[in-house]
């Protein structure tokens, strides 16, 4: 075929998003009703790829999201990155981010898997991220109610400038020892004085009252004590009374006389 190299070429270019090999043979057999070795249009692809490599093209072919796509070079990206903010839609929310962000490392995934995940309703943000063409549905769950199962797009690795989901940074490469939990934390040393102040001040004001507090227990222990006697250690009073009257026989006299005088009114009269 005359100008294989322009005719592969075209198709790159007019991709809206990374066309693969399969793809560009399809679209020539459909054209030219003949369809070109694997190794022909790798071949081409490589010659397209030496030619822009030249500095007299601000764009570049690179391999990308399992397909070929025209992408700007790295020094021009500062000026291109100023006409996506100038006419940049909305961004995408912060539901919809930790969406996209779970789906990416747990696919293919459902959406009740997801809202576990996240603790919320999901239904909105996926619906979002379906209509910026970020997901894809990929078959159906066996769980009970077959539900629907998600996965990243092409779109999705294009944005983000990756061959295949592996390329994915990994967690372990996003921890951050700053952010660790636990971390003892670095004070000044007019900090420490006022940390040591504190606690020592909390110090003497739980012993003050820990020492009140046992004053107190103890003087009700006391009464305590002296309200419980043993009523075995009482003194009889009807032996004090009547050794009273032995020793004070004059006394017993006028008690007696003091009887008979009140016992006179009980009497019957004449």
């Amino acid at each position: 075929m005359n100008q294989l190299n322009q005719h592969i070429e075209a198709l790159i270019f007019c991709s809206e998003q990374s066309i693969s090999i399969d793809e560009i043979a399809a679209s020539l057999k459909i054209t030219f009703e003949w369809e070109p070795s694997e190794e022909e249009i790798l071949a081409s692809i490589e010659q397209i790829r030496a030619k822009y490599l030249s500095d007299d093209f601000s764009f570049e072919l690179l391999d990308i999201a399992e397909g070929y796509q025209f992408l700007t070079k790295k020094e021009f990206h500062p000026t291109v990155t100023a006409l996506i903010q100038h006419k940049a839609k909305k961004k995408l929310s912060t539901s919809a981010m930790e969406t996209l962000a779970i789906i990416a490392y747990k696919q293919p995934i459902t959406k009740g898997e997801v809202e576990h995940i996240r603790g919320v309703n999901c239904d909105y943000a996926v619906q979002k991220l379906l209509e910026k063409e970020l997901i894809e549905i990929k078959g159906k769950s066996d769980a009970p109610g077959k539900p629907l199962m998600y996965v990243t797009s092409k779109s999705f690795m294009d944005y983000f400038g990756i061959k295949t989901v592996k390329d994915l940074p990994q967690l372990k490469d996003l921890h951050v020892e700053g952010n660790e939990i636990g971390e003892p934390a670095e004070y000044s040393e007019t900090e420490t004085t006022l940390i040591a102040e504190t606690n020592s001040e909390a110090e003497e004001t739980f012993i003050t009252e820990t020492s009140i507090e046992s004053s107190v227990v103890a003087e009700e222990e006391i009464i305590i004590v002296e309200e419980a006697v043993d009523p075995a250690d009482l003194p009889d009073r009807k032996a004090i009374f009547l050794e009273h009257q032995e020793n004070n026989p004059e006394k017993q006299d006028e008690i007696s006389s003091e009887d008979k005088e009140d016992h006179s009114y009980d009497s019957p009269r004449d």
